[in-house]
C-alpha cells in the first residue's frame, strides 16, 4: 500500500473512531520499527503499563479493511488511560469523551510495524482555557517516550 493511501486510511480511521479532529500531518505521533508486529504489541502495551496508564482493550482493526477492499496484515487500536484522570477530565470537558481514553494505532506494513497517535496536544488546541494542559503535555510526553522506546528497541 503507498504511503499516501495509509494517511487516507489513518484520517479515516480517526474520524471513524470519534477523532473529529482534522488529522493533519502535523497532528500526529508516529513511530517505526523493523521488529515484527506480535513483539512490537507486545512491548507496546508493556511500555503503556510502564508510563503508568491501564490498556483497556484493543480493537482489530484489519478486518474491516480487508472487507472495505484494502490490503493489509495486522492492524490494531490500542485504547489507555488513567482511570481517575480521565473520569476527572470526561466530569471538567464532557465534550472531551469522544476522544477519550487514547489511543495508538499499529499495524504490519512490508517487514516494519508503524505505530500513530493523535498529539495528545491537540486536546488543547480544542480546549485552550482550560485547567488540563500540564495533562496533555504530559500525556505527549509520555507518547513520545513510548515510541522513543520502540525505536531504540528496534535498534538494538
Amino acid at each position: 500500500m503507498k504511503q499516501h493511501s495509509i494517511i487516507k486510511v489513518f484520517i479515516s480511521l480517526f474520524l471513524i473512531l470519534g477523532l473529529q479532529l482534522p488529522a493533519f500531518a502535523n497532528d500526529l505521533i508516529m513511530a517505526r520499527s523493523t521488529e515484527d508486529f506480535p513483539e512490537t504489541m507486545s512491548l507496546l502495551q508493556e511500555l503503556i503499563k510502564k508510563q503508568g496508564y491501564v490498556p483497556s482493550r484493543v480493537q482489530r482493526v484489519d478486518i474491516g479493511l480487508t472487507k472495505s477492499g484494502y490490503k493489509t496484515d495486522k492492524y490494531r487500536v490500542v485504547f489507555f488511560g488513567k482511570t481517575d484522570e480521565i473520569k476527572l477530565i470526561s466530569k471538567k470537558l464532557p465534550e472531551i469523551i469522544p476522544y477519550l481514553p487514547l489511543k495508538i494505532s499499529i499495524f504490519a506494513e512490508s517487514g516494519q510495524t508503524i505505530l500513530v497517535t493523535l498529539d495528545p496536544m491537540s486536546f488543547d488546541t480544542m480546549y485552550p482555557n482550560s485547567s488540563f494542559t500540564p495533562v496533555f503535555k504530559r500525556w505527549k510526553q509520555d507518547v513520545l517516550e513510548i515510541f522513543k522506546q520502540i525505536r531504540e528497541y528496534s535498534e538494538n
